[in-house]
């Protein structure tokens, strides 16, 4: 999951958007419930995305069910289930709403939660869903006949059209569709370009079915979600959510005929070929089965969390999206090693993950990847039991000791 962060300017914008929300967040941090709810409902009218809208109401409801205001509470949480809202378990534990749970109608509010499977454990019963590519090209081609109101096109045919896929795809990478608006307006050659490729993605769908086959077969418990691909901004080339895998194929897209003149250092870098498209699908889906891990804020967890996903990918796929890494850092792997050992235990993962802000010729962003793989590859190695070290990867809960037992410092450091 290699990301391009927000520069500055942008983030001080979205946090303008999102300033309803945030100024929401701190009244009931300040538990002053009654103007918390009216920020949140306020913030609902900016809300672009449906995951933003469902957590605004949301979070209302549990403010007007703090102040006794059980009526207006049950009537948005009625309103937010109808909107999509699915989180049962959540619901039900939230301490926020207990006041309601003696009501007669909170039995038929939980009964009114309709939760979808999104996720099989029948690797050949995967759901690969590309309803955001056409809507996406239609859009587009309305788009290009009136750019005047490309926005509101884009926001109706396309995002509001979109899937649940779409919509978190959108809340968590893209933030803002005025950032989708400006990227695409920046990149109008690589865009028009991209069509074909984009279009064709049903085209490698065994690859992918043989390596969701090969991971049941390596780890028996994993789960596999349904697969989104979307046309981004190339904030992200692929993420996975609790609704599923998402993929940003506008970021995966490439080919020889493909111009590349209007993309950045990093986006050349980072912009895949179209025939790798199951390999980072395989490295997204090994992020959808590492809830088994324990939490843990240091560096270390974070280079094993995406080396793991670029390692067993690799296993599963038989190749790795980015080779970039590999071969940029033959001959430099002990100042690799000795550089990461001191930070490795910090709280601070910006010299090594997602730092595309740092990206240059000569020293490329996301080093941390090529660490984490270089760790997981000499666990597996070392370890007599190949599925049971896949298993102990995707369950790491301690991250030191899962560290000194790959021996991997040994190889790199002496």
């Amino acid at each position: 999951m290699k990301l391009k962060p927000l520069l500055p300017l942008l983030l001080l914008t979205n946090t303008a958007v999102f300033a309803q929300t945030n100024k929401a967040d701190s009244l009931y941090e300040a538990k002053d419930y009654s103007k918390a709810a009216q920020f949140y409902l306020l913030a609902v009218k900016q809300d672009e995305f449906k995951p933003s809208i469902l957590n605004d109401y949301y979070q209302a409801a549990c403010c007007y069910a703090l102040i006794g205001k059980a009526d207006s509470s049950i009537s948005l949480l009625k309103l937010d289930i109808k909107n999509g809202f699915n989180d049962t378990a959540r619901i039900k534990a939230d301490a926020d709403l207990n006041s309601l749970h003696s009501l007669s109608v909170w039995p038929e509010i939980i009964s009114s939660i309709k939760s979808k499977p999104t996720s099989t454990k029948d690797p050949n019963k995967v759901k690969l869903i590309t309803t955001d590519i056409k809507h996406f090209w239609k859009a587009y081609d309305m788009a290009q006949k009136d750019t005047a109101h490309r926005y509101d096109i884009y926001k109706k045919y396309y995002v509001d059209a979109g899937t649940n896929g779409l919509q978190d795809y959108f809340f968590y990478k893209v933030h803002h569709l005025k950032y989708f608006v400006a990227a695409h307006d920046k990149r109008p050659q690589f865009y028009a370009a991209i069509r074909k490729n984009t279009l064709s993605i049903d085209k490698q769908r065994t690859q992918m079915i043989a390596s969701f086959v090969k991971l049941k077969q390596l780890y028996p418990d994993a789960d596999f979600p349904d697969i989104y691909f979307v046309i981004g901004d190339l904030s992200a080339g692929g993420t996975s959510t609790n609704t599923g895998l998402l993929i940003g194929l506008d970021q995966n897209a490439r080919s020889p005929d493909i111009p590349i003149d209007e993309l950045d250092l990093w986006e050349r870098n980072n912009i895949y070929d179209l025939k790798n498209i199951p390999t980072l699908i395989a490295h997204e889906l090994i992020h959808f089965n590492q809830g088994g891990m324990a939490y843990d804020t240091t560096l270390l967890h974070a280079v094993l969390t995406e080396g793991m996903a670029d390692f067993i990918g690799e296993l599963i796929s038989g190749g790795k999206a980015d080779k970039r890494l590999d071969i940029w850092a033959r001959g430099k792997e002990k100042k690799i090693w000795a550089r990461f050992e001191k930070e490795m235990y910090l709280k601070n993962t910006h010299n090594w993950l997602y730092n595309s802000i740092q990206e240059t010729a000569d020293n490329p962003a996301d080093q941390g990847y090529w660490v984490g793989y270089q760790i997981c590859k000499a666990y597996y190695y070392k370890s007599g039991d190949k599925n049971k070290a896949i298993y102990d990867m995707l369950n790491i809960k301690n991250y030191k000791e899962f560290y000194e037992k790959s021996g991997v410092a040994g190889l790199f450091i002496n």
